[in-house]
């Protein structure tokens, strides 16, 4: 066997079984549909390049303490992992570290629970040092309590702070007082990006751009949204999680005002909260939006309990309650994959809404519509400012006119009266007597 085929063989995709548990009675996802709740997380095996060789919603009374199943479906999943050679089982849940042992002994299998799942796909997406930083905070914040050894088999398939191919040899062996020391450097590394960013957002609001972030569910099609907005190459893919760290554009408005469009994590629901911790400072730049894009999924069936997911990040770890309420921009994606009848109402309701607009970020449909929108919400935000201008201060009239809707001007012998629509950040300037002569 040459290199090359050695190499082939030991980049083979591992063998996977993606197990769904589900209350027979119903519980806090009865919202959702169980079998699209499945495809879910088949899709985040996929992400990483898992073999999905099983697939099924499992319904339990209640969870089990010792392996969260009943005992004759954990046997009866035994046997499925012998006759297809699966060596690694998603538990789509959260599994306590003794669930977590037992499984693997009945099923002779690693078992990760669906935290594990997004942390791996984290950890291979992230490619700025902050995420890195991020992403290895939110990893040794779950491996505190479950250092147990990844399956040899496993350990060839890729290094780095994984749960499938083990985190490497040293991370093995560490112990939890090495973890909370590696913590605590982290959280200290992680306070250095957040004062830069806080500097980067300074320097930005001397050239002060409105900011338009896009947020929601992972694989709405944020990013491809992104790239027919801004004309990038923001790496785009059918997948959850395509993209990870955040990215930020120019964009022209139709009214040609300039903007800075800002791509941001996707979320997910149950989305583990070492995550959403470590990438606190990431998701702040949403906290600095002057409009917020809520891309949805408009061809999901779970496109409302999609929507609840990401309004509760926003509400309760961004602490954006109030423009929650006021209602962001929804902006219902993928169009192009409803039926017409569907299409066509879906279209209808939000030229009759004030918060919606509809689009396909694949074929551009509707996408100059929500231009107009964001262009229209920047311009209500706006403030209007009375003042009387040197006719001799030529800089400061252009930079009106080039900042403002400038809607009154008479000009005396000496001053020119002007009323002007200014965005808050720049009649704050105007009022301390600081404009940007750009």
């Amino acid at each position: 066997m040459t290199e090359k085929d050695k190499h082939s063989r030991e980049r083979e995709p591992a063998r996977c079984m993606v197990v769904h548990p589900t209350l027979k009675r119903g519980g806090a996802d009865d919202a959702r549909d169980p079998q699209a709740r499945l495809d879910e997380a088949k899709g985040l095996a996929l992400a990483i390049d898992l073999a999905i060789v099983h697939g099924e919603v499992v319904p339990i009374n209640k969870p089990k303490p010792s392996t969260y199943l009943g005992e004759g479906q954990v046997e009866r999943l035994a046997q499925i992992v012998e006759d297809n050679g699966v060596e690694v089982a998603v538990m789509d849940c959260a599994v306590t570290p003794v669930q977590q042992r037992n499984l693997e002994r009945a099923w002779k299998c690693k078992v990760i629970d669906r935290t594990g799942l997004i942390l791996e796909i984290f950890g291979e997406r992230a490619r700025t040092r902050e995420g890195m930083l991020q992403v290895e905070l939110a990893h040794l914040s779950y491996q505190r309590s479950r250092l147990v050894r990844s399956w040899t088999h496993l350990e060839r398939q890729r290094g780095g702070f994984g749960f499938l191919g083990g985190p490497g040899e040293t991370q093995i062996e560490i112990d939890r007082r090495l973890i909370g020391e590696r913590i605590a450097k982290l959280k200290k590394e992680l306070e250095e990006v957040k004062r830069t960013r806080h500097l980067h957002r300074e320097a930005r609001r001397r050239v002060p751009y409105p900011i338009i972030a896009l947020v929601g569910y992972t694989n709405a099609g944020k990013s491809t949204l992104f790239n027919r907005l801004t004309r990038a190459e923001v790496y785009a893919q059918d997948q959850l999680f395509a993209t990870l760290d955040p990215t930020m554009r120019g964009l022209v408005l139709p009214s040609g005002t300039k903007a800075i469009l800002s791509d941001t994590v996707g979320f997910v629901s149950d989305l583990p909260h070492e995550l959403v911790a470590a990438f606190h400072a990431t998701l702040e730049e949403v906290l600095e939006a002057d409009v917020i894009v809520h891309v949805r999924d408009a061809a999901s069936p779970d496109t409302e309990a999609q929507k609840a997911d990401v309004e509760t990040v926003l509400r309760v770890e961004l602490d954006l309650g109030d423009e929650v309420d006021e209602g962001l921009l929804e902006a219902m994606n993928k169009i192009d994959l409803l039926p017409d009848e569907e299409r066509v109402e879906l279209v209808s309701q939000a030229r009759r809404s004030e918060h919606m607009v509809a689009l396909s970020a694949v074929t551009g449909e509707g996408t100059d519509a929500l231009l107009r929108r964001i262009d229209e919400l920047l311009q209500r935000n706006r403030v209007t400012v009375e003042l009387d201008v040197p006719l001799t201060d030529g800089g400061l009239i252009a930079w009106l006119y080039r900042k403002g809707d400038v809607v009154s001007r008479s000009d005396g012998e000496e001053m020119a009266h002007m009323i002007v629509r200014l965005d808050p950040a720049d009649a704050e300037r105007l009022r301390n007597g600081k404009p940007v002569r750009d």
